[in-house]
């Protein structure tokens, strides 16, 4: 269950009042935040006091997964045969910032986050995510890497951040708050990275799901399964901190900052769908990026601000647990053996019932 599950047993407002009635007992002067709170029991892991951040570490840890699970061979066919040069030249643009931003997240996490950040339970849970986020940079550049044959397009894309200009002003944005060059607090930079990894990610993961609902591109829509749920925890994590925080930014801060993105994400779906695609074009995509600018300011604590509806239906389906058989190809939502389980149920017995 994720804090975006809009069927979750506490809403944001319940969870946040639980966690801050188990922090008030805590010694935090004027302006502290537990979170950043010098610990010398940091080095050591337990016992577990943040329980909830321990759990998203142990789900981030059962998913875990590698580039070589991934099979691109069927996918050269359509890339070639089944995809036209408008929809080869949209997904391009996709692949080619998704195979920047994983890095930029990392350097974030590297540089700050995991730097400012004492509890030891989240700082679990950031380093398995730099650890995940280099495989999906790694994922990205084979996508690319099998795709494009020409070396010159190749070259491209994988200097997009230079190269073309809305995928610069994205990365510009988030860069921004990695160099903090406002000095800006923690709790406000939380939320700029939510949205990084809510907004910014979220049209393009659409837009491959997008081929999946066509049956197109296995391989491709494959990985795309396992990082939009390895993102959407990602995501979710960043809403969980910020309940923790004693001294929230003000809603008007946290909507400047979602409109920002979502203005730089309309942008960018503008230059990359110049042409309009049968079931996807700049307009659908514009309306989703305020849908989910919404469920995260739902997310957040705050009231939603666009209430627009989701104008894809294939995207409902994403919340659903996969239906995949096991024996025909490895589900996305698998978990590593026993890593969720609890100890009970990891007992060798030989007294079972035959």
């Amino acid at each position: 269950m994720t804090v975006f599950d809009a069927k979750s047993e506490l809403t944001t407002k319940d969870l946040r009042a639980s966690i801050l009635n188990r922090l008030a007992g805590l010694s935090l002067k004027p302006g502290e935040e537990i979170l950043l709170k010098e610990n010398s029991r940091r080095f050591c892991l337990f016992p577990i006091k943040f329980y909830e951040i321990w759990e998203f570490y142990k789900k981030a840890e059962a998913s875990f997964w590698t580039a070589e699970e991934v099979d691109l061979s069927k996918d050269i066919n359509d890339w070639e045969e089944k995809l036209n040069e408008d929809e080869r030249f949209f997904i391009s643009r996709v692949l080619a910032f998704f195979a920047t931003s994983d890095g930029i997240v990392n350097e974030n996490l590297v540089k700050n986050f995991c730097d400012e950040v004492k509890i030891a339970e989240a700082k679990c849970f950031y380093g398995f995510q730099i650890m995940i986020e280099n495989v999906h940079s790694e994922m990205y550049s084979l996508l690319i890497d099998t795709y494009i044959k020409d070396p010159i397009q190749k070259e491209f894309l994988f200097n997009a951040i230079e190269t073309i200009p809305v995928i610069q002003n994205k990365a510009q944005w988030v860069l921004k708050w990695i160099s903090n060059e406002s000095n800006q607090p923690f709790g406000v930079r939380l939320v700029a990275f939510a949205a990084v990894e809510g907004i910014f990610f979220s049209g393009s993961f659409a837009s491959i799901f997008w081929l999946k609902k066509r049956g197109l591109m296995p391989g491709l829509t494959l990985s795309n399964e396992f990082i939009t749920r390895d993102e959407g925890l990602h995501a979710d994590f960043g809403c969980l901190l910020f309940q923790h925080l004693v001294h929230q930014p003000s809603e008007a801060t946290v909507f400047e900052i979602i409109s920002e993105a979502v203005k730089i994400e309309q942008s960018y779906f503008k230059d990359s769908l110049p042409v309009r695609l049968i079931g996807m074009n700049d307009d659908l995509m514009c309306q989703y990026v305020e849908f989910v600018a919404d469920r995260l300011l739902v997310a957040l604590g705050f009231s939603k601000h666009y209430h627009t509806s989701n104008p894809f239906d294939f995207m409902e389906l994403i919340s659903l647990q996969g239906k995949t058989n096991f024996f025909e190809k490895r589900v996305s939502d698998y978990q590593r053996a026993s890593v969720m389980s609890q100890k009970e149920s990891r007992v060798f017995s030989l007294d079972a019932d035959f």
